[in-house]
């Protein structure tokens, strides 16, 4: 079997099923592989991050109030997409293993079952959420200012979904089959729409009025329907790695439980994960508005730092779950452990960047001295926190692509909320310690992560599961 990255069927996104790994491929070879699969992934989560950030930096003149607002509100609108990862993660690990064995309908048939259902599945949970949505914003605690902002803006982008769910699958598909570079395609779009809709709306320009945070809900929430769209689109005219026809279509059962199975537990991980955002910020709260938006301020360069750690995950999972489909499990076991290496060096250089550009970075947000300050101590942590985060994401994204899903849900469980919430109620309610301590309790949780995963990758019993 021909190596499908040394040829020209990457740059078109073609190209014959089987593993992207070629038997007996020397570490160099490997590596580079690696990276080839996963630039375009740190790529497209780069523009969705930079997307998240210029959002934020709009927001940041109109005042704490709406950036705290925005920030609250992403983190609902996280909650509720956790159904994106019960498809997006079953999607990519069933069809990296239909891919590797050269199998390429149950792989269309899979991508096809779950884009529908995940679509139909997320529109109906939107729907209580947005007519419950001050309530549900009221457990946070915050002043009335930003409940208010909160709601305004988390209305309307509750409308993304729907299409969110659409673009998240195609791509985790379209990846498994180690084409990342059309989802790059995907999200360039979609990135670049949210940017330039965003500036529009909410400070109003081409004769519009200016509409605030409601101008930043109806921009993403535009953006990400046309992904939909487009995404759709390139799957129907059949030049990609995996075609998607509409004839005689009918909901499959069978198909969409298997997906579910594999992938239930990355969404309940994710719901505990955001649950657990919800905690933590609620304890933020306790010391005022200012340390809320410092928090979100460092949330966005943090999304931007672990970019890294994405793609490397994204290339992981693929490469093990299509080597593992081959018959090939020590091929898998490599290609975690290179997609690691890479990883590791290029995360800890991107947190020794951070660590020393804190102050400035926050600069860039708000020109508020107390939030400043907050937030250059927050993105501190973060910089430190960079080489845990590059064995907890890789090792997650090699684990969930082998079909080991439950693994990464027990380790969300003990370091998110024994760790991190657990020291975060202590120096909140019993130590009563300033807010630089409730920053530092963050180093808990990654340094379990990271044990914790890279033990069970390294153990190995993932070889043997069957998706």
């Amino acid at each position: 079997m021909r190596h499908l990255y040394r040829g020209d069927a990457v740059a078109d996104g073609g190209g014959e099923p089987g593993a992207l790994v070629a038997p007996g491929e020397s570490g160099l070879e490997l590596l580079r592989t690696t990276w080839t699969l996963a630039w375009p992934a740190i790529a497209s989560f780069g523009l969705d991050a930079v997307a998240g950030l210029c959002d934020l930096l709009m927001v940041g003149h109109l005042g704490a109030p709406s950036v705290a607002g925005v920030g609250i509100g992403v983190q609902i609108l996280n909650a509720v997409n956790v159904t994106l990862f019960a498809f997006g993660t079953g999607t990519l690990a069933i069809v990296a293993r239909h891919w590797g064995a050269g199998e390429r309908r149950p792989a269309e048939e899979t991508l096809r079952q779950s884009v529908v259902a995940a679509a139909l599945i997320s529109a109906g949970v939107v729907v209580p959420v947005m007519i419950f949505a001050r309530p549900l914003v009221g457990i946070f605690s915050v002043a009335p200012p930003v409940v208010s902002e909160t709601v305004r803006f988390l209305r309307l982008v509750l409308l993304c979904v729907p299409g969110a769910s659409i673009v998240f699958v195609t791509a985790a598909s379209l990846r498994a089959a180690g084409d990342t570079r059309t989802p790059l395609v995907i999200g360039i779009v979609v990135s670049g729409l949210n940017i330039l809709l965003g500036f529009i709306l909410i400070f109003g320009r081409l004769g519009l009025p200016p509409l605030g945070v409601v101008g930043a809900g109806t921009a993403t929430a535009t953006a990400f329907t046309t992904g939909a769209v487009l995404g759709l689109w390139l799957l129907a005219r059949g030049r990609l790695r995996l075609t998607v026809r509409w004839n005689a279509f009918r909901l499959s059962g069978a198909v969409i439980r298997r997906v579910l199975t594999v992938g239930y537990p990355a969404a309940i991980e994710q719901l505990l994960m955001q649950l657990g955002f919800f905690t933590y910020v609620i304890f933020v709260a306790r010391y005022g508005t200012a340390p809320v938006a410092a928090y979100f301020i460092s949330a966005r360069v943090l999304a931007l730092s672990f970019l890294p750690g994405l793609g490397f995950a994204t290339a992981a999972g693929s490469l093990v779950g299509q080597s593992l489909g081959a018959g090939r499990p020590d091929d898998a076991e490599r290609s975690g452990w290179a997609a690691q290496r890479l990883a590791l060096v290029m995360m800890s250089v991107a947190g020794a960047m951070i660590f020393l550009a804190d102050e400035r970075i926050a600069r860039l947000f708000v020109d508020d001295p107390v939030v400043i300050a907050d937030a250059a101590a927050f993105i501190r942590v973060l910089a430190l926190c960079q080489p845990l985060m590059a064995f907890d994401f890789v090792m997650g994204g090699a684990l969930r692509g082998a079909g080991d899903t439950r693994f990464p849900l027990f380790t969300a469980l003990i370091a998110f909320w024994v760790c991190r919430l657990g020291a975060a109620w202590l120096v909140t309610h019993v130590l009563d310690l300033d807010i630089d301590w409730l920053w530092r309790v963050v180093f808990l949780d990654f340094a379990a992560r990271a044990t914790l995963k890279t033990w069970r990758f390294r153990v190995g019993g993932w070889k043997l599961l069957r998706v």
